[in-house]
């Protein structure tokens, strides 16, 4: 593929430094902007570009930055979502890492169509390397004179910090995100207000992911019309996808929104080891799997959704037939019971009961009733609680069950795991151990 937005020369020496990125007409975008097009202009032509959120709720980019009021009396912030919690998820940190100074010139843009002064990237704690790399970029940024008062000749001031949250899964959700940055316990807020209206401080707030931004400096150099043809209808330009699991060739790749899931298994070079394959999670962990039958489907946002999953973060996580999908589960629920941040009851108790249930069919207590007992509990968890993530936590409990009921079935009628010694796999072969994506 020619058309790379993001990672068009992440494999050049230093592509990190600014002089690096400087040699490929960077901050040419951002000068542009603040120089010749209104704030209004620069939110039309993202508009126009189709660009949608690339954190996982695949919002319209322009559309979020034209709901910031107009008050120039009011201050504003622009925050950057680097928090990148969701397993199975790693290309935020490429950015970070090889490209950081698209992310900057994506926000600098941002701030002067919004009209924000100051700007947080909220990053994840465990990041220390990543925090360090992005603190050298910004002072890089900021020698150049790309980040201060009167950029490029003109009045608009903006300048970015740093903000290393605690590592707590539920702060990707903006308006955790935006307490934890306030210092305050990382919970969701109640929605309206929206943060355009009340955000970080009592402030009009914009909150965007660090993919989000880092495409923005292609759409103000090449066109919005260009960046729209490269995805489909209602989705514009590329997609960074964080392939593991049983993959051959696993990494981020960076590929058009018109992908199917099994272009893209095909492109990483297929399933390891040539074994068969069972199912893929194409959104991040969160994200409804689907199984080998489901897989031609499109990537982008909307036949995601159609097909009952979603594109969330781009991590795919590709599933061999070796994996017990029970076991798998069991893992994820685990993880999403620890990271309930507690403040509804349905998912704080939702989450525990399904970790509980899927645990005790693994283990070869389950009973039939027990899969009725977990759609049941879903039922009351998801659009149930004040954010998503008891939508995240029944996706995969939901789909485990409705795609591979069989496999729950046999694991209650042999009283255990049928992947592991001792236990006959259903097709009759023995499998030897537990196999882990």
């Amino acid at each position: 593929m020619n058309d790379l937005v993001i990672t068009k020369h992440i494999h050049e020496k230093d592509s990190f430094k600014i002089e690096n990125y400087l040699k490929h007409d960077g901050y040419k975008a951002s000068a542009r902007a603040c120089t010749t097009m209104t704030p209004d202009q620069v939110i039309d032509e993202v508009k126009k570009s189709n660009l949608r959120g690339r954190g996982g709720a695949g919002f319209p980019t322009g559309m979020k930055w034209s709901f910031m009021p107009k008050d120039a009396k009011k201050t504003k912030y622009l925050v950057c979502n680097a928090d990148e919690g969701e397993p199975g998820t790693f290309k935020d940190r490429l950015i970070i890492t090889k490209n950081p100074h698209a992310m900057i010139e994506g926000m600098i843009i941002a701030s002067y169509a919004i009209g924000a002064h100051v700007g947080y990237i909220y990053i994840r704690g465990e990041f220390f390397r990543e925090a360090r790399m992005l603190e050298f970029a910004i002072a890089e940024a900021r020698a150049k004179g790309h980040l201060g008062n009167n950029l490029y000749g003109g009045q608009h001031a903006f300048d970015i910090y740093v903000y290393r949250g605690a590592g707590a899964y539920i702060c990707g959700e903006e308006t955790a995100l935006l307490n934890s940055l306030e210092g305050k316990r990382g919970e969701p807020r109640l929605k309206p207000p929206f943060p355009a209206q009340v955000g970080a401080f009592g402030m009009p707030s914009c909150v965007n992911n660090v993919e989000t931004f880092a495409a923005v400096p292609y759409i103000i150099n090449e066109g919005a019309a260009k960046f729209a043809s490269l995805g489909t209808e209602k989705s514009g330009g590329t997609r960074l996808y964080g392939v593991s699991g049983h993959i051959e060739r696993p990494g981020v790749y960076e590929l058009p929104l018109t992908i199917s899931g099994r272009e893209l298994i095909d492109h990483c070079g297929g399933v390891r080891g040539g074994k068969k394959l069972k199912a893929i999670i194409p959104g991040g962990a969160s994200a409804p799997m689907l199984s080998a039958a489901d897989i031609d489907v499109k990537l982008d946002f909307d036949s995601l959704m159609k097909a009952g999953s979603m594109a969330g973060s781009g991590g795919v996580i590709v599933i061999d037939e070796s994996v017990c999908i029970v076991e798998m589960t069991c893992i994820l629920l685990k993880f999403y019971e620890h990271e309930s941040c507690g403040q509804c009851s349905q998912c704080r108790e939702g989450s525990h009961w399904l970790s509980r249930l899927f645990q005790r069919i693994e283990n070869g207590g389950g009973t039939a009733a027990d899969l009725d007992t977990i759609a049941t509990v879903c039922g009351h968890m998801a659009g149930q609680t004040i954010c998503a993530f008891a939508d995240a936590v029944t996706g995969p409990a939901l789909s485990a069950v409705r795609k591979f009921r069989s496999e729950f079935e046999q694991h209650i009628h042999n009283k255990g795991c049928p992947f592991k010694k001792g236990h006959e796999h259903r097709h009759g072969e023995k499998v030897p151990g537990v196999a882990h994506v």
